[in-house]
Protein backbone atom coordinates (compact mmCIF):
# COMPACT_ATOMS: atom_id res chain seq x y z
CA UNK A 1 0.00 0.00 0.00
CA UNK A 2 3.13 2.51 0.60
CA UNK A 3 3.97 2.02 -3.21
CA UNK A 4 0.52 2.28 -4.30
CA UNK A 5 0.17 5.60 -2.26
CA UNK A 6 3.21 7.22 -3.59
CA UNK A 7 2.14 6.20 -7.08
CA UNK A 8 -0.94 8.47 -6.04
CA UNK A 9 0.36 11.18 -4.69
CA UNK A 10 3.04 11.11 -7.62
CA UNK A 11 0.05 11.21 -10.00
CA UNK A 12 -1.77 14.37 -8.11
CA UNK A 13 1.78 16.29 -8.28
CA UNK A 14 1.91 15.08 -11.83
CA UNK A 15 -1.80 16.95 -12.78
CA UNK A 16 -0.79 20.16 -11.31
CA UNK A 17 2.66 20.96 -12.46
CA UNK A 18 1.52 22.98 -15.73
CA UNK A 19 -0.58 25.04 -13.78
CA UNK A 20 2.07 27.76 -13.23
CA UNK A 21 2.34 28.03 -17.12
CA UNK A 22 -1.39 30.10 -16.50
CA UNK A 23 0.41 32.79 -14.81
CA UNK A 24 3.67 33.24 -17.03
CA UNK A 25 2.86 36.80 -19.22
CA UNK A 26 4.95 37.53 -22.13
CA UNK A 27 6.95 34.80 -22.98
CA UNK A 28 5.56 32.42 -26.09
CA UNK A 29 5.38 28.15 -26.24
CA UNK A 30 8.72 28.53 -26.99
CA UNK A 31 9.92 31.25 -24.29
CA UNK A 32 7.75 28.98 -21.87
CA UNK A 33 8.10 25.43 -22.50
CA UNK A 34 12.09 25.56 -23.77
CA UNK A 35 13.20 27.10 -20.37
CA UNK A 36 11.14 25.04 -18.44
CA UNK A 37 12.32 21.89 -20.12
CA UNK A 38 16.04 23.33 -19.46
CA UNK A 39 14.97 23.37 -15.82
CA UNK A 40 12.95 19.93 -15.58
CA UNK A 41 15.24 17.99 -17.89
CA UNK A 42 19.04 18.97 -16.80
CA UNK A 43 19.16 21.94 -14.34
CA UNK A 44 16.59 20.85 -11.02
CA UNK A 45 17.49 17.02 -11.72
CA UNK A 46 21.90 17.72 -11.74
CA UNK A 47 21.68 19.82 -8.66
CA UNK A 48 19.01 17.43 -6.45
CA UNK A 49 21.39 14.21 -7.73
CA UNK A 50 24.59 15.83 -6.47
CA UNK A 51 23.57 17.49 -3.85
CA UNK A 52 21.41 14.70 -1.78
CA UNK A 53 23.28 11.48 -3.29
CA UNK A 54 27.12 10.93 -1.66
CA UNK A 55 29.49 10.16 -4.42
CA UNK A 56 27.11 10.41 -7.02
CA UNK A 57 29.98 10.13 -9.93
CA UNK A 58 30.82 6.79 -8.42
CA UNK A 59 27.30 5.81 -8.28
CA UNK A 60 27.43 6.70 -12.00
CA UNK A 61 30.58 4.37 -12.63
CA UNK A 62 29.22 1.64 -10.49
CA UNK A 63 26.00 1.42 -12.73
CA UNK A 64 28.04 0.65 -15.37
CA UNK A 65 27.93 1.20 -18.78
CA UNK A 66 25.93 -1.58 -20.27
CA UNK A 67 22.83 -0.29 -17.96
CA UNK A 68 23.27 3.64 -18.53
CA UNK A 69 23.30 2.84 -22.22
CA UNK A 70 19.85 0.58 -22.09
CA UNK A 71 18.21 2.91 -19.95
CA UNK A 72 19.43 6.11 -22.22
CA UNK A 73 17.61 4.79 -25.41
CA UNK A 74 14.29 4.99 -24.09
CA UNK A 75 14.69 7.76 -22.12
CA UNK A 76 16.17 9.78 -25.50
CA UNK A 77 12.74 8.18 -27.00
CA UNK A 78 10.67 9.48 -24.13
CA UNK A 79 11.77 12.84 -24.86
CA UNK A 80 10.91 12.85 -28.62
CA UNK A 81 7.13 11.73 -27.45
CA UNK A 82 7.01 14.42 -25.04
CA UNK A 83 7.47 16.87 -27.34
CA UNK A 84 4.87 14.56 -30.61
CA UNK A 85 2.21 15.36 -28.12
CA UNK A 86 2.16 18.71 -27.80
CA UNK A 87 2.30 18.62 -31.77
CA UNK A 88 -0.72 16.23 -31.71
CA UNK A 89 -2.33 18.95 -29.01
CA UNK A 90 -1.99 21.50 -31.88
CA UNK A 91 -3.50 19.37 -34.44
CA UNK A 92 -6.47 17.85 -32.24
CA UNK A 93 -7.08 19.53 -29.20
CA UNK A 94 -5.90 19.26 -25.67
CA UNK A 95 -8.75 17.03 -24.79
CA UNK A 96 -8.72 14.14 -27.16
CA UNK A 97 -4.84 14.61 -27.81
CA UNK A 98 -3.79 14.05 -23.81
CA UNK A 99 -6.71 11.17 -23.91
CA UNK A 100 -5.69 9.65 -26.65
CA UNK A 101 -1.23 10.12 -25.57
CA UNK A 102 -2.11 8.95 -21.98
CA UNK A 103 -4.34 5.82 -23.21
CA UNK A 104 -1.35 4.51 -25.59
CA UNK A 105 0.78 5.26 -22.34
CA UNK A 106 -1.45 3.29 -19.79
CA UNK A 107 -1.69 0.51 -21.92
CA UNK A 108 1.47 -0.28 -23.58
CA UNK A 109 3.44 1.33 -20.89
CA UNK A 110 1.83 -0.98 -18.02
CA UNK A 111 1.80 -4.28 -20.00
CA UNK A 112 5.89 -3.97 -21.03
CA UNK A 113 7.32 -4.63 -17.66
CA UNK A 114 5.55 -8.45 -18.12
CA UNK A 115 8.10 -8.88 -21.26
CA UNK A 116 11.04 -7.74 -18.89
CA UNK A 117 10.04 -9.50 -15.51
CA UNK A 118 7.59 -12.02 -16.77
CA UNK A 119 4.20 -12.68 -16.15
CA UNK A 120 2.74 -12.58 -12.21
CA UNK A 121 -0.04 -15.55 -11.36
CA UNK A 122 -3.21 -15.75 -13.19
CA UNK A 123 -5.59 -14.27 -11.30
CA UNK A 124 -3.24 -10.85 -10.80
CA UNK A 125 -2.86 -10.83 -14.65
CA UNK A 126 -6.22 -10.84 -15.08
CA UNK A 127 -7.46 -8.27 -12.01
CA UNK A 128 -4.29 -5.88 -13.40
CA UNK A 129 -5.37 -6.22 -16.73
CA UNK A 130 -8.90 -5.51 -16.06
CA UNK A 131 -8.18 -2.73 -14.10
CA UNK A 132 -6.16 -0.88 -17.16
CA UNK A 133 -9.19 -1.74 -19.53
CA UNK A 134 -11.80 0.36 -16.79
CA UNK A 135 -9.13 3.20 -16.75
CA UNK A 136 -8.90 2.88 -20.57
CA UNK A 137 -12.51 3.37 -20.93
CA UNK A 138 -12.75 6.00 -18.51
CA UNK A 139 -9.74 7.56 -20.80
CA UNK A 140 -11.93 7.18 -24.04
CA UNK A 141 -14.67 8.68 -22.23
CA UNK A 142 -12.56 11.85 -20.67
CA UNK A 143 -11.65 11.91 -25.14
CA UNK A 144 -14.90 11.71 -26.09
CA UNK A 145 -16.28 14.79 -23.39
CA UNK A 146 -13.14 16.63 -25.22
CA UNK A 147 -14.88 16.53 -28.02
CA UNK A 148 -18.04 17.20 -27.44
CA UNK A 149 -17.09 20.37 -25.59
CA UNK A 150 -14.98 21.64 -28.55
CA UNK A 151 -17.53 20.72 -30.87
CA UNK A 152 -20.58 22.72 -29.15
CA UNK A 153 -17.93 25.81 -28.41
CA UNK A 154 -16.72 25.34 -32.23
CA UNK A 155 -13.00 25.72 -30.83
CA UNK A 156 -11.81 22.28 -32.37
CA UNK A 157 -11.22 23.47 -36.39
CA UNK A 158 -9.06 20.55 -37.47
CA UNK A 159 -9.75 19.54 -40.09
CA UNK A 160 -9.93 15.44 -41.24
CA UNK A 161 -6.59 15.44 -42.67
CA UNK A 162 -5.29 17.59 -39.37
CA UNK A 163 -7.66 15.52 -36.95
CA UNK A 164 -5.88 12.46 -38.43
CA UNK A 165 -2.71 13.51 -38.39
CA UNK A 166 -2.98 14.58 -34.74
CA UNK A 167 -3.99 11.23 -33.82
CA UNK A 168 -1.51 9.43 -35.25
CA UNK A 169 1.00 11.95 -34.40
CA UNK A 170 -0.75 11.52 -30.27
CA UNK A 171 -0.32 7.53 -30.42
CA UNK A 172 3.05 7.23 -31.60
CA UNK A 173 3.94 9.86 -29.06
CA UNK A 174 2.61 7.99 -26.14
CA UNK A 175 3.96 4.81 -27.50
CA UNK A 176 7.68 6.69 -27.09
CA UNK A 177 6.88 8.11 -24.27
CA UNK A 178 6.80 4.74 -22.40
CA UNK A 179 10.44 4.71 -22.85
CA UNK A 180 10.02 6.51 -19.27
CA UNK A 181 8.92 3.37 -17.56
CA UNK A 182 11.70 0.97 -19.67
CA UNK A 183 14.55 3.12 -18.80
CA UNK A 184 13.25 3.16 -15.26
CA UNK A 185 12.59 -0.67 -15.23
CA UNK A 186 16.02 -1.52 -16.62
CA UNK A 187 18.09 0.66 -14.41
CA UNK A 188 16.44 0.25 -10.78
CA UNK A 189 17.78 -2.83 -9.42
CA UNK A 190 21.25 -1.47 -10.61
CA UNK A 191 21.13 1.70 -9.60
CA UNK A 192 19.94 0.62 -6.03
CA UNK A 193 22.95 -1.17 -5.38
CA UNK A 194 24.90 1.34 -6.74
CA UNK A 195 23.42 3.74 -4.24
CA UNK A 196 23.25 2.15 -1.37
CA UNK A 197 26.82 0.37 -1.89
CA UNK A 198 28.01 3.98 -1.62
CA UNK A 199 26.20 4.88 1.47
CA UNK A 200 23.11 6.28 0.59
CA UNK A 201 19.85 5.58 2.04
CA UNK A 202 17.50 3.65 -0.25
CA UNK A 203 14.92 6.16 -1.52
CA UNK A 204 17.82 7.97 -3.43
CA UNK A 205 17.68 5.50 -5.89
CA UNK A 206 14.51 7.05 -7.31
CA UNK A 207 16.26 10.22 -7.76
CA UNK A 208 19.29 8.49 -9.44
CA UNK A 209 16.93 6.90 -11.99
CA UNK A 210 15.45 9.89 -12.66
CA UNK A 211 18.54 11.81 -13.21
CA UNK A 212 19.40 9.42 -15.83
CA UNK A 213 15.86 9.10 -17.45
CA UNK A 214 15.36 13.26 -17.46
CA UNK A 215 19.29 13.64 -18.58
CA UNK A 216 19.03 11.15 -21.15
CA UNK A 217 15.33 12.88 -22.45
CA UNK A 218 16.69 16.08 -23.01
CA UNK A 219 19.68 15.30 -25.07
CA UNK A 220 17.04 15.94 -27.78
CA UNK A 221 14.80 17.79 -26.33
CA UNK A 222 16.88 20.67 -24.93
CA UNK A 223 18.65 20.87 -28.84
CA UNK A 224 15.23 21.24 -30.16
CA UNK A 225 14.61 24.37 -28.53
CA UNK A 226 17.25 25.83 -29.05
CA UNK A 227 17.28 25.68 -32.64
CA UNK A 228 13.53 26.85 -32.79
CA UNK A 229 14.24 29.91 -30.55
CA UNK A 230 17.44 30.27 -32.96
CA UNK A 231 15.57 29.87 -35.78
CA UNK A 232 13.21 32.46 -35.10
CA UNK A 233 15.16 34.91 -33.62
CA UNK A 234 13.65 34.93 -30.19
CA UNK A 235 16.44 34.88 -27.72
CA UNK A 236 15.53 38.65 -27.04
CA UNK A 237 12.07 37.49 -26.16
CA UNK A 238 13.05 36.08 -22.69
CA UNK A 239 13.63 39.78 -21.54
CA UNK A 240 10.35 41.32 -20.55
CA UNK A 241 8.82 43.02 -17.97
CA UNK A 242 8.30 39.93 -15.29
CA UNK A 243 10.89 38.12 -16.06
CA UNK A 244 11.75 37.08 -12.82
CA UNK A 245 8.18 35.88 -12.20
CA UNK A 246 8.38 33.73 -15.94
CA UNK A 247 11.44 32.30 -14.64
CA UNK A 248 10.41 31.22 -11.27
CA UNK A 249 7.06 29.85 -12.33
CA UNK A 250 8.62 27.32 -15.07
CA UNK A 251 11.10 26.45 -12.43
CA UNK A 252 8.60 25.83 -9.96
CA UNK A 253 7.23 23.46 -12.95
CA UNK A 254 10.09 21.86 -13.70
CA UNK A 255 10.56 21.00 -9.62
CA UNK A 256 6.80 19.88 -9.48
CA UNK A 257 7.41 17.66 -12.61
CA UNK A 258 10.90 16.10 -11.36
CA UNK A 259 9.48 15.57 -7.80
CA UNK A 260 6.63 13.51 -8.98
CA UNK A 261 8.64 11.38 -11.35
CA UNK A 262 10.85 10.70 -8.14
CA UNK A 263 7.64 9.93 -5.70
CA UNK A 264 6.65 7.43 -8.95
CA UNK A 265 10.37 5.76 -9.07
CA UNK A 266 10.40 5.39 -5.41
CA UNK A 267 6.86 3.56 -5.80
CA UNK A 268 8.13 1.51 -8.48
CA UNK A 269 11.15 0.25 -6.07
CA UNK A 270 8.95 -0.76 -3.42
CA UNK A 271 6.25 -1.75 -5.17
CA UNK A 272 9.20 -4.33 -7.14
CA UNK A 273 8.25 -6.10 -10.05
CA UNK A 274 4.64 -5.18 -10.11
CA UNK A 275 5.80 -1.44 -10.06
CA UNK A 276 6.25 -0.91 -13.59
CA UNK A 277 2.56 -2.06 -14.03
CA UNK A 278 0.58 -1.24 -11.09
CA UNK A 279 2.36 1.92 -10.48
CA UNK A 280 3.04 3.10 -13.73
CA UNK A 281 -1.41 3.08 -14.34
CA UNK A 282 -2.06 4.40 -11.15
CA UNK A 283 0.90 7.30 -11.91
CA UNK A 284 -0.73 8.17 -15.21
CA UNK A 285 -4.31 7.93 -14.17
CA UNK A 286 -4.27 10.46 -11.49
CA UNK A 287 -2.37 12.60 -13.17
CA UNK A 288 -5.39 12.54 -16.00
CA UNK A 289 -8.10 12.79 -13.14
CA UNK A 290 -6.18 15.42 -11.35
CA UNK A 291 -5.62 17.86 -14.62
CA UNK A 292 -9.62 16.82 -15.22
CA UNK A 293 -10.27 18.13 -11.82
CA UNK A 294 -8.27 20.99 -12.53
CA UNK A 295 -10.38 22.01 -15.21
CA UNK A 296 -13.71 21.59 -13.48
CA UNK A 297 -12.65 23.95 -10.43
CA UNK A 298 -11.63 26.52 -12.88
CA UNK A 299 -14.99 26.44 -14.85
CA UNK A 300 -13.29 25.16 -18.55
CA UNK A 301 -16.67 23.04 -18.70
CA UNK A 302 -19.41 25.34 -17.37
CA UNK A 303 -20.75 26.21 -20.48
CA UNK A 304 -20.10 22.53 -21.99
CA UNK A 305 -23.25 20.83 -23.09
CA UNK A 306 -25.01 18.31 -20.31
CA UNK A 307 -24.01 15.01 -23.00
CA UNK A 308 -20.18 16.33 -22.38
CA UNK A 309 -20.23 16.83 -18.34
CA UNK A 310 -22.38 13.36 -18.46
CA UNK A 311 -19.59 11.98 -20.66
CA UNK A 312 -16.61 13.37 -18.05
CA UNK A 313 -17.98 12.13 -14.91
CA UNK A 314 -18.64 8.86 -16.12
CA UNK A 315 -15.22 8.77 -17.20
CA UNK A 316 -13.90 10.37 -14.14
CA UNK A 317 -15.32 7.02 -11.91
CA UNK A 318 -14.21 4.86 -14.24
CA UNK A 319 -10.50 6.13 -13.62
CA UNK A 320 -11.06 6.29 -10.27
CA UNK A 321 -12.89 2.42 -10.15
CA UNK A 322 -10.05 0.78 -12.43
CA UNK A 323 -6.91 2.21 -10.04
CA UNK A 324 -8.99 0.65 -7.35
CA UNK A 325 -9.29 -2.77 -9.29
CA UNK A 326 -5.60 -2.56 -9.58
CA UNK A 327 -5.12 -1.79 -6.33
CA UNK A 328 -6.63 -4.98 -4.99
CA UNK A 329 -4.54 -7.18 -7.53
CA UNK A 330 -1.66 -6.25 -6.04
CA UNK A 331 -3.19 -7.06 -2.75
CA UNK A 332 -3.88 -10.60 -4.35
CA UNK A 333 -0.39 -10.53 -5.37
Amino acid sequence: MVGILFAVFAGVMLGFYAMPEKFVKNYSFENTWGLCFLFMLWIVPGILAFSLIDGFSQVLSDVGTPILLKMLIPSFLWGVGMLLWGKAINHIGLSLGFSIFIGTIVFIGSVLPFFIHGLPSTNVLVTVLLGISVILLGIIMNGRAGILRESSNKENKAGGSSMATGIIIAVVGGLLCTGFNVANEFGKDAIAAAVQNNGNDSWLTSVASMFIVYVSGGLFVIPYFVVQVSRKKMWGSFKVVGVGKNVSLTALMAILNFTASILFAYSAFVLGNKGGTIGYAIFNTMSVVVAVLGGIFTKEWLTASSKAKSSLYIGLVAMIVGVVIIAIGNGMA
